[in-house]
């Protein structure tokens, strides 16, 4: 193909595929939901079970649970699945993940979590956090940090890719080295793209269906 078919051809999949909103970029809050509610949990050995009151933890995206007047940390080692009325969330590396779209058998998840070194930096002369860490037990007053609505906490958002049916951290290198010849290419023109971003689920979805094109598409792949 030639080079400017094939940036065509990338541009037309950036530009039919329907607008994906990322998560919220900002929160107040150090749980994803303002009050605790039900999940069906899928556990790791296939059985499923159902809990009441649980939530999602934006320090490391992990299940917290109430349980008596404590709120809990589940083994995430143990947990497959998560669903709630609103969303549904795939355990990835240890961490609750949304799946934001699939090419194929090839998946695109993404992960939520406060970046907490950027709020400290922004915040360590107005306000005081003793605590944002679970260990066995804390109290649940502590999960919702602040009202004001001036204190919020900036939202990471990092994506983690099947392909080939192989885990791969969404990173420049990391997909380079997983990558066949035949597909460097457009891996190259992908990201180049105007208005690309690592940060943003239309520019890596985007890029999930410019190197799952057919192989034949690229003849002249680089090393």
């Amino acid at each position: 193909m030639m080079k400017t078919t094939l940036k065509t051809a990338i541009l037309a999949c950036m530009i039919a595929m329907p607008m994906i909103g990322n998560a919220q970029t900002k929160t107040t809050m150090a749980t994803l939901y303002k009050e605790f509610k039900p999940a069906t949990i899928e556990l790791a050995d296939g059985r499923t079970i159902h809990k009441s009151l649980t939530n999602v933890f934006l320090k490391n995206s992990s299940l917290l649970f109430l349980q008596n007047l404590y709120t809990m940390e589940a083994d995430m080692e143990t947990i497959k699945k998560v669903t709630y009325d609103d969303r549904t969330f795939t355990v990835v590396n240890k961490q609750l993940a949304t799946l934001v779209d699939s090419v194929g058998e090839n998946i695109i998840y993404r992960v939520d979590y406060l970046d907490l070194e950027a709020f400290n930096a922004q915040l360590k002369n107005n306000i005081q956090i003793t605590d944002l860490s679970i260990g066995d037990q804390i109290g649940t007053t502590t999960i919702d940090l602040s009202n004001e609505e001036d204190y919020k906490f900036p939202v990471i958002h990092k994506y983690y890719m099947v392909y080939n049916h192989e885990l791969i951290t969404v990173h420049e290198r990391e997909i380079w080295r997983k990558l066949p010849k035949s597909k460097r290419r457009m891996f190259k023109t992908a990201i180049t793209m105007p208005g690309f971003s690592w940060t943003k689920d239309e520019s890596i979805v985007a890029l999930l269906k410019a190197i799952t094109l057919e192989e034949s598409t690229d003849p002249k792949a680089e090393d």
